[in-house]
């Protein structure tokens, strides 16, 4: 069997950073559509190291980002040109909805795979092995192995987080979205729903997008009224219904707004136990949750440590200053660095 940890014999480092980040940046686009599967990129590499295609898992129930890179390559007439694929997580290795992605690749002209992070679904992992395998084996590269590639192994592991933290910890990741004024306040001036720029409304609303599940508090209902609903960027089409869970411990929640809620594509879900609501979100399959909520329930998240990452815009004379904590690899922060990206 070929050595496993040597670099490629095929194609230059440079190309295999590219792929991957074509990878990563098409997959962080389906935030929020592939629960409960996680969200994943393939770029397959031609012998000369050119991206030949790209494909994601759309959502549960559709080709896998192999299958789909497999399939667009065929398509296109040039699948006998793939020789490398880079895979952002680990090929599955069993038949659910969809057949094992490691027997795609093995019956492909794919010579050597690249992952990005094992599979922490301990049904579906086993892909790296079974690609060694002979007859037939293929030459497997971890980024994990790989020192001088750490920055794309973060990425991978990031991209993966909102799905392996419901897989392992069962419970979704969970970011915390808050905006202050030049006081330190998160109340909007009279008549006005916000006083974010423009551009921090566009990475609230993709954060919108990307999620799974909205958490908020009964004060905030009941003062605002809130649409959550997704405005400044284009929603995912077809999506199923974004949970919506209201911590209410007293019954106050209004029926007419459920019911509008309900009609604007979100399954509202009530709580009277904040530490109860991550277990609930898990069970229906949510993979990546954000708060958004009034300060009383900010300061319970914050005092529980109910948060992976937390994000706050600032509001300032010239410009929004955006501040990103995180107790891990960020998705978050994957999206807001596509979200330069997509604007450059």
């Amino acid at each position: 069997m070929p050595d496993q940890t040597t670099f490629s014999d095929t194609v230059a480092p440079s190309a295999i950073r590219d792929g991957f980040r074509a990878a990563i940046s098409q997959a962080v686009e389906t935030f929020g559509a592939t629960a409960p599967n996680p969200s994943v990129g393939c770029a397959l590499l031609d012998a000369e190291g050119r991206v030949l295609t790209v494909g994601v898992h759309p959502r549960a129930g559709q080709p896998h980002a192999e299958a789909m890179a497999l399939a667009q390559a065929r398509a296109a007439g040039i699948l006998d040109q793939a020789r490398v694929a880079l895979v952002t997580l680990e090929p599955c290795n069993h038949t659910g909805r969809t057949p094992p992605c490691s027997e795609a690749l093995r019956n492909s002209p794919i010579q050597e795979v690249w992952i990005g992070a094992a599979d922490p679904n301990p049904q579906a992992s086993g892909g790296a092995e079974r690609l060694r395998e002979e007859p037939g084996a293929k030459r497997v590269v971890m980024l994990a192995d790989r020192p001088d590639m750490v920055d794309l192994a973060q990425d991978c592991q990031a991209l993966l987080a909102p799905f392996a933290s419901r897989v392992v910890r069962h419970r979704p990741w969970i970011s915390v979205k808050q905006a202050l004024d030049e006081h330190g306040s998160m109340v909007p001036p009279p008549g006005q729903k916000t006083f974010t720029s423009p551009d921090s409304l566009v990475l609230a609303h993709r954060l919108r997008r990307a999620t799974d599940a909205i958490i908020t508090g009964i004060g905030t209902v009941l003062a605002d009224r809130p649409r959550f609903t997704v405005r400044h960027v284009p929603d995912h089409e077809g999506r199923k219904p974004r949970l919506l869970v209201v911590c209410d411990r007293h019954g106050r929640l209004p029926a007419d707004w459920v019911a509008e809620m309900t009609e604007n594509g979100f399954e509202v879900l009530t709580s009277s136990d904040l530490l109860s609501v991550p277990a609930l979100l898990a069970e229906r399959g949510a993979n990546w949750a954000m708060i958004e909520a009034g300060p009383a329930l900010l300061a319970s998240v914050a005092e529980a440590g109910l948060w992976d990452d937390w994000l706050t815009i600032h509001k300032t004379a010239a410009t929004d200053r955006i501040d990103l904590k995180s107790r891990d690899e960020s998705p978050l922060r994957l999206l807001r660095e596509n979200a330069c990206s997509l604007e450059s």
